[in-house]
């Protein structure tokens, strides 16, 4: 097998028995300095009954087939890796001797199609730090076979499904028992995700990155809370402070008008 860099980002390697490296580091075995790919990234491994891949940085996403890889994953032939922004695929020996040409320029329409336009980052939790690749159509929940799994008890097996969309990632929650919010609003029904806005599961909290975004526009984008009056907050009491403050009042201007003779 060969992995292929339709792209042009780095050049076609044969995936034989060894181990092979993936990352800025000028130690790794195919060097892709690029944003978005930590010195060692990820890796393949060779084996005479197949190769597997590993993702070596949680905090950056590896994908394979528009699926977040968390543990060794065995690959094959026609398999599309995306790695940061930069995508490959996975070609047999054969296919490429048979098709020199064309395979490579429909390889490369089926991995930019792959590139995740959004990415999802952790900031609390089992995900601090962590960053997970928003691909159509993903679950997010408890259940190992979601697209994006957190095994964390405050979230449901299938929690909430995510679309991409021009403006965002639309948000659908699906009957979760902690309910699912964007910044501090339960939603109840589809609802769109911004980039620079936070989705919260229960405790669980991550925020939509738009890749090339930089940080004072993923602010300016994000959904401004909404202030809540001090009456408001306090309910019932807030008419209570309002006539102690009209007595307060009232009493000093009568001390007032005591001192200067007028009553």
């Amino acid at each position: 097998m060969k992995l292929v860099f339709p792209g042009g980002d780095h050049a076609p390697i044969v995936l034989g028995n060894a181990t092979v490296t993936i990352g800025r580091d000028p130690g790794c075995t195919i060097v892709l300095d690029k944003d978005g790919i930590a010195p060692r990234h990820c890796e393949i491994v060779g084996a005479e009954d197949g190769a597997s891949l590993r993702a070596l940085d949680a905090t950056l996403p590896t994908v394979l087939n528009g699926r977040q890889v968390t543990a060794s994953t065995p690959i094959k032939d026609g398999d599309l890796i995306v790695i940061g922004r930069v995508g490959c695929s996975v070609v047999g020996e054969s296919k490429v001797a048979a098709q020199p040409a064309a395979p490579v320029r429909d390889e490369a329409t089926r991995v930019r199609t792959a590139l995740p336009k959004f990415v999802l980052r952790g900031v609390s939790g089992p995900t601090l730090g962590k960053t997970f690749a928003v691909t159509n159509g993903a679950v997010i929940g408890r259940q190992s076979d979601c697209e994006i799994s957190i095994p964390a008890n405050e979230i449901s097996r299938q929690h909430v499904r995510i679309k991409v969309t021009a403006d965002g990632v639309m948000v659908e929650d699906l009957g979760s028992a902690n309910g699912t919010f964007i910044g501090n609003q339960r939603i109840n029904q589809p609802t769109l995700l911004k980039p620079g806005e936070e989705l919260r599961l229960d405790t669980i909290r991550f925020q939509l990155i738009a890749p090339g975004m930089d940080a004072r526009q993923q602010s300016a984008a994000a959904r401004p809370e909404v202030a809540v009056p001090p009456a408001a907050a306090k309910g019932g009491n807030g008419a209570l402070w309002a006539l102690v403050a009209v007595v307060v009042v009232a009493v000093v201007a009568a001390l007032a008008l005591r001192h200067f003779g007028v009553i």
